[in-house]
């Protein structure tokens, strides 16, 4: 047996973990990183990169058979789906050397390549190897969440960790889950040739603005996906090529293939954390505002740590452990200025408060501004004037901010930015964007909020009416 001490070890490299080595070796501390299977985690290799990657394929083909309104003639296009998960691979391909092992042994981190598990409050064993480490960090994500559906055992299906090796296009493609992964998928399969049905217990993109949310929806629709809502799974049938699912109110929906994107699970059954004194919670590890267990020597970052599952927020949260441990310094991970976006198109972003929330917090004070896509010239262009961008201000800064349209992901950055540094709507007011471009419509929500205090205000022209007799 193997024994190593080591200022930080980290267990999980993926997006989090990854951060924090790379931070903290670069800082001069002694960092041991553990990972049991593919470097760069879920979001490289199951996630946000490939996911992104089959929306763009998907896009091209929209783009072929909708291009009429641009002056150019439509074309059916041939969705080659093999050479589409070919374009998958090339992505994460491209992108693996900065999440490689080589590279981060180059930064000067110890790389091992197993699972770890705690064997006492300070000490992790991966392999044939103990490590001791001063801090710990648990980075080790999430996994699809496959719930215990009468049946399910029996048939197969698909989750987020094997889509992307399908080589035959599904002919109908079953998704249980209208959450963000299922609701991207299922356009993304029904512009690369299948038929697409979405099953889903709730309402569909139920944890997002519902006013917005309809807006992709419909859009869905339109392009032919079925979307079954307050459909709860009660049984799955058949085989591979005739699958059914039965709900609770006895709707029957066939298909050829099945994806299960209900929700993810964080992973910790490997790590024996009763040994290390670690305490969890129905969704993570049990963590304070610091990012620490029960365990003060052990932190849990990301999905770990049970709070939003998502790849900026695990960064977020490699820079709010490095200040403390690294410095020694007080440091609490907040979450009112993290942004999210679906890559639907259209595009749906959140930041902050939704209009429902601001107005519980909030009542007379919040005031909501918008201002819709189509009065955008760039939009306009662009045949992009579906969706609108709603501002929740409180006496004066904004609190939250939704958009759903035509860059919705790229536009919501500027509003996060506002959230985190405290800014006013003046601020955003005051910003010159270029002309034509998407990005006027945050300038011009901003408008919206000043223009009836100016061109409504009979104090206003009474000043103004004052000036043009008085001033010569």
């Amino acid at each position: 047996m193997t024994r190593l001490k080591t200022d930080i070890l980290i267990i999980g490299a993926g997006s989090g973990g990854l951060s924090v080595a790379a931070g903290a070796v670069q800082m001069g501390a002694d960092v041991v990183l553990l990972e049991g299977h593919k470097m760069g985690g879920d979001c490289l290799n199951y996630g946000c990169v490939p996911s992104k990657a089959l929306i763009a394929s998907g896009k091209a083909a929209y783009a072929q058979r909708n291009a009429a309104q641009y002056g150019v003639a439509d074309v059916a296009g041939k969705v080659d789906y093999a050479a589409a998960k070919d374009h998958v691979a090339n992505v994460i391909a491209q992108i693996e050397p900065v999440d490689s092992q080589e590279r981060f042994e180059e930064l000067g981190v110890k790389v091992i390549r197993e699972f770890g598990h705690f064997i006492s409050p300070t000490e992790v064993q991966a392999g044939d190897t103990v490590i001791q480490a001063r801090r710990i960090v648990i980075a080790t994500g999430s996994s699809p969440l496959v719930p215990p559906i009468p049946g399910l055992d029996t048939v197969p299906f698909e989750t987020n960790e094997t889509l992307f090796d399908l080589r035959e296009p599904p002919k109908h493609l079953l998704i249980i889950g209208g959450g963000p992964i299922g609701m991207e998928m299922a356009q993304a399969h029904i512009r690369l040739g299948s038929k697409v049905t979405v099953i889903e217990g709730a309402k569909a993109l139920g944890k997002d603005d519902p006013e917005l949310a309809q807006v992709v929806l419909d859009s869905l629709k339109d392009e032919g996906v079925v979307i079954e809502e307050d459909a709860k799974a009660a049984e799955i049938k058949g085989k591979a090529g005739a699958i059914e699912v039965v709900t609770e109110d006895g709707r029957s929906i066939k298909g050829t293939h099945l994806l299960m994107a209900v929700g993810r699970k964080t992973n910790t059954d490997k790590l024996n954390l009763e040994a290390a004194g670690i305490e969890t919670t129905r969704t993570g590890i049990k963590v304070d505002a610091s990012l620490r267990s029960t365990n003060r020597r052990v932190y849990a970052i990301g999905d770990a740590a049970g709070g939003l599952q998502f790849t900026h927020v695990a960064g977020y949260h490699a820079g709010v452990i490095i200040r403390s441990m690294l410095f020694a310094l007080p440091s609490k991970a907040k979450t009112a200025h993290i942004p999210w976006a679906t890559y639907t198109d259209p595009e749906l972003a959140q930041v902050g408060m939704t209009e429902a929330r601001a107005r519980k917090e909030h009542g007379i004070n919040l005031e909501v501004v918008r201002f819709p896509y189509h009065h955008n010239d760039r939009a306009i262009a662009e045949r992009k004037t579906k969706g609108f961008i709603k501002v929740m201000v409180v006496k004066g800064r904004p609190v939250g901010a939704s958009i759903v349209g035509y860059q919705a992901g790229e536009l919501i950055n500027l509003w996060a930015l506002a959230l985190a540094n405290k800014m006013k709507m003046s601020q955003i007011a005051a910003m010159v964007a270029p002309y034509p471009t998407i990005g006027e419509v945050n300038k011009r929500v901003a408008g919206a909020y000043f223009s009836p205090r100016l061109f409504d205000s009979p104090l206003v022209k009474k000043i103004v009416g004052l000036v043009q007799r008085v001033v010569p």
